[in-house]
């Protein structure tokens, strides 16, 4: 039995934005307020809610947001607060974290060593197994109330099709446990 249709939700998606001129981070300091740290300087913005950093190259990278469009929507209106030109802005996508749900309860502390398409082993700290997924490049945090988190995807489709991947796998190996 095909399993039904499982909903990805994103989380976070990191995306970069490369100014023409690269973003002084001392200004961003004297002038938003920013704070240095670890060779970065971090901004909050409020609106749109998004975490700003400015790497040592002056590259803007955004975090919080769940869409490409809210980030470039960020990124703008930081260069914006900066008095900075946001023409010829250009985006470069990296990972996101995404969740999903199996909706049914799964034996996480027998899913490890070699599952396949991932090594897979229990973190007792954590409460969890997680599954270094080789067929879908992503790391998959898996907890026993079925509840997922896919780290380091580059799409939420790719995310939607490890779920699936998973969930017949899961279930061949009977790891899934039966209600009474």
């Amino acid at each position: 039995m095909a399993p039904k249709g499982i909903d990805v939700r994103v989380e976070n998606h990191l995306v970069r934005f490369i100014s023409p001129t690269p973003v002084d981070q001392d200004a961003v300091v004297a002038q938003l307020g920013g704070t240095a740290t670890g060779g970065v300087v971090i901004k909050v913005l409020d609106a749109p809610r998004a975490t700003i950093v400015i790497d040592a190259d002056g590259k803007i990278v955004v975090h919080g947001t769940q869409r490409v469009e809210t980030a470039r929507a960020a990124a703008k209106e930081f260069l914006l607060q900066m008095g900075l030109d946001d023409s010829g802005l250009t985006t470069e996508l990296g990972p996101m974290v995404a969740s999903f749900d199996f909706e049914e309860t799964i034996a996480v502390e027998s899913i490890t060593g070699d599952v396949g398409a991932g090594e897979a082993q229990y973190d007792a700290r954590l409460g969890c197994t997680i599954v270094a997924d080789s067929r879908h490049d992503i790391t998959l945090n898996i907890w026993p109330n079925g509840r997922c988190i896919a780290i380091g995807a580059h799409s939420p489709n790719m995310v939607a099709m490890a779920a699936v991947y998973w969930k017949n796998k899961f279930a061949e190996n009977g790891y899934f446990i039966q209600r009474v």
